[in-house]
């Protein structure tokens, strides 16, 4: 009846080793599986031409400004 605690998963190092294991493993697979996701791949490329299309518009106007600025 004392060695009853044993039996539970953390009764030992292997119990413990064994949870930190299968924690690991269902983190890297809901990783994997959000990496793999279509809406995240394709939804990630689409704006990032979309914010360089913008930067160089942003550009062009100011570089627009500072030349109307210094012909003032």
């Amino acid at each position: 009846m004392m060695d009853s605690g044993m039996y539970g998963t953390y009764g030992s190092v292997w119990g413990l080793f064994l949870n930190i294991v299968l924690i690991l493993i269902i983190v890297w697979v809901s990783v994997t599986l959000l990496n793999r996701s279509s809406l995240v791949g394709s939804g990630n490329n689409e704006r990032l031409a979309r914010v360089e299309k913008d930067v160089e518009d942003i550009k062009q106007m100011v570089a627009d400004i500072k030349e109307k600025l210094d012909e003032i």
